[in-house]
């Protein structure tokens, strides 16, 4: 059983050892995240996080297993009537289903939230499997391009 647990300052390390790794961040920022780099994105993380007691960045965690990954849902920041999604696994954890119970729990939690409320993925065009994911949940493309740099597509999820 999957749970989500909002991050706190205390868990910057569990943060690190997701970001740090390459396959992991292949389609997020092309590598690794240096400490410096993580603890910069995660001092902005937690501070969506104290803005709004439902959303934010949560910890995956699997009864069984531990610390599989992370999320988030959050308010698009192009679009605040919109939300976003988004999740990492650790590789380990990769076509093992992971991605889809993420993803169904993240919808869910979407839909008691804000149950009107569009919700726009982001990825990079190259992760197949994750614009498989999400079009497995009804979402469509509606951009492939280049922004600020970097190789984007973004489906969205209309209500």
């Amino acid at each position: 059983m999957l749970q989500f647990q909002k991050y706190t300052w205390e868990d910057f390390q569990d943060y690190c050892s997701l970001v740090a790794d390459d396959h992991v961040m292949k389609y997020i920022t092309g590598k690794g995240m240096s400490e410096e780099r993580a603890r910069e994105k995660f001092t902005s993380i937690m501070q969506i996080n104290e803005e709004d007691d439902l959303l934010g960045y949560f910890k995956v965690i699997d009864h069984d297993i531990g610390l599989i990954g992370d999320c988030k849902l959050v308010r698009y920041k192009r679009d605040r009537s919109a939300l976003e999604i988004g999740y990492l696994l650790k590789q380990v954890f990769w076509k093992k289903g992971f991605g889809s119970g993420v993803c169904k729990a993240l919808l869910e939690r979407a839909a008691e939230i804000a149950p009107d409320d569009d919700i726009i993925g982001i990825v990079d065009p190259d992760n197949i499997a994750s614009c498989r994911l999400l079009e497995k949940f009804g979402f469509k493309s509606y951009f492939v391009g280049e922004e600020h740099g970097v190789p984007t597509q973004k489906l969205v999820l209309r209500r």
